[in-house]
């Protein structure tokens, strides 16, 4: 018996467009499926994004994306960071520390993968520094939390 997990996004009529776009902005992603209804639009997206697994449905209006779920990409390098920032925050809405809202109205985290070892380990002032510079920001700048940490 295999078990799998993916995440599930009901979209009013933007799902196809939405894989388009998703599949466009991050490496090793694709559109695996599209099943389609009797006039020929899409009814179910599925695709890849990263090898994460997610399923886009046309289900219509009435179901709203909140910040209290979001789709995090963690990705080499600030260049990345704000190549994929400047993509999803384009018609969409910048959010706190790293938190954004796309244009459908996703929520996704852009995190350099550096960020986890700032904000761990056992000096509690750095992690402290870290965290209040992170506070401040809304795209994730990783040399100033770098300084943040070297100068605690």
């Amino acid at each position: 018996m295999t078990t799998t997990v993916n995440t599930f996004l009901w979209f009013d009529n933007q799902a196809e467009e939405a894989a388009e776009f998703y599949t466009g902005l991050v490496a090793d992603s694709r559109i695996t499926d599209i099943s389609r209804g009797p006039d020929g639009t899409a009814f179910v997206v599925t695709l890849e994004l990263a090898g994460h697994a997610l399923t886009l449905l046309n289900g219509g209006p009435g179901h709203t994306f909140t910040d209290a779920a979001s789709l995090q990409v963690v990705v080499d390098g600030q260049d990345e960071v704000d190549r994929l920032w400047a993509a999803f925050t384009a018609d969409g809405e910048p959010g706190p520390c790293g938190w954004l809202t796309d244009k459908y109205g996703v929520s996704w985290q852009i995190v350099p993968s550096g960020l986890p070892a700032l904000l761990s380990g056992i000096e509690p002032a750095r992690m402290m520094a870290v965290n209040a510079a992170l506070q401040t920001m809304t795209k994730i700048d990783l040399k100033t939390l770098q300084d943040a940490y070297d100068n605690a």
